[in-house]
């Protein structure tokens, strides 16, 4: 059995089987999400899900990776404290500013155990080294990934499936250029949401929270790093388009709140989510459709890795223009604040 492959039979079965007793601790803890003006619930529901997730993870990795290189021990160790940073925020609601602070001391921790965009691909040819930005990178994408699958937690499942789709991805573009470590992560990356996304899928038992979505984004930060980023230009490539969905609703979250005047890590209902939910989608259906678009831009990363930069930019471009076409005529764009677009409704 290949090492990818067990470490995310082992990771979704110890998430699926850790996952009860998570929720139950945190009944007993009184650890639950209250809803509020954004929330599409209407009763509280526990969090404290990414435990299950992280240590499913953690048995995996541990398990099938023998002896750990510094860069495992640097996401063992640096995805746990980005979990416990989670946690932190989920019971006490961190100021943006403290919260960014501590994703960066996070990313710091990463690059301290080597884990490094060491050089970037050039298209035409040979690599361009980072040099003294190989740390500010590394930062910059650490943190941009923990902030991205954050911001797409808002239904049940989402994040999850998301994450685990992306994954997948990832895992099969490594195995196939046998970047075993890599590959493993990516395995055990899918496993623990798969194995959790059964409590988290509508109507949700248990939410992963900050925390959840904090290691997952890092987690998938690290895997890229160790492997996309660091080989041919279309592979690099493809945990961008992986992950093009909630990239795409991070970006065009933050441009929707600057011309609204608005602080970038103000909360909103302009999230695509919430947009397929004004148009009368329930809950499921739109969280089904956009895993049918995830699916659909992992499979583009794939062929990308596949054809080469030069064949799968037009591809990539044309799933992409696509996807603008789809959303502009779904009103997704729409750029006015939601707040004021509801009231005037």
């Amino acid at each position: 059995m290949a090492k990818h492959a067990a470490a995310l039979a082992i990771s979704g079965i110890m998430a699926l089987g850790l996952t009860p007793l998570v929720r139950m601790i945190a009944l007993r803890m009184n650890a639950a999400v209250v809803p509020g003006d954004r929330s599409v619930h209407t009763h509280p529901i526990p969090h404290l899900g990414g435990v299950a997730i992280y240590l499913g993870f953690l048995a995996a990795t541990l398990l099938v990776v023998p002896s750990p290189s510094d860069e495992v021990w640097g996401v063992l160790i640096g995805g746990g404290l980005a979990l416990v940073l989670g946690i932190v925020d989920d019971f006490r609601a961190l100021r943006p500013g403290v919260k960014l602070a501590g994703q960066v001391a996070v990313a710091l921790v990463l690059v301290s155990f080597g884990v490094k965009i060491d050089f970037l691909t050039n298209p035409y040819g040979g690599m361009i080294l980072s040099g003294r930005l190989a740390a500010p990178l590394t930062v910059f994408w650490v943190v941009a990934l923990m902030n991205v699958v954050n911001l797409i937690d808002g239904l049940d499942g989402l994040a999850a499936g998301t994450v685990a789709i992306a994954a997948l991805t990832l895992m099969f573009v490594a195995a196939q250029r046998s970047q075993v470590l890599p590959a493993i992560m990516a395995g055990a990356i899918a496993g623990s949401s798969l194995g959790f996304l059964p409590y988290n899928f509508n109507p949700a038992r248990i939410f992963m929270g900050d925390a959840g979505a904090m290691f997952l984004g890092c987690a998938l930060a690290v895997v890229s790093v160790e492997g996309a980023l660091k080989s041919a230009a279309a592979i690099a490539l493809v945990p961008v388009i992986a992950l093009g969905l909630p990239i795409f609703d991070t970006a065009f979250a933050i441009l929707r709140r600057m011309v609204n005047g608005r602080s970038p890590a103000a909360a909103d209902r302009g999230h695509i989510h919430h947009r397929l939910l004004e148009m009368g989608l329930n809950q499921r259906q739109t969280v089904i459709l956009l895993y049918m678009a995830s699916g659909l831009l992992g499979l583009t990363a794939m062929l990308s890795a596949e054809l080469g930069f030069r064949t799968s930019v037009p591809i990539t471009l044309l799933v992409v223009v696509g996807m603008f076409a789809a959303a502009k005529v779904l009103g997704i764009l729409d750029l006015r604040d939601q707040r004021r677009v509801n009231k005037a409704r």
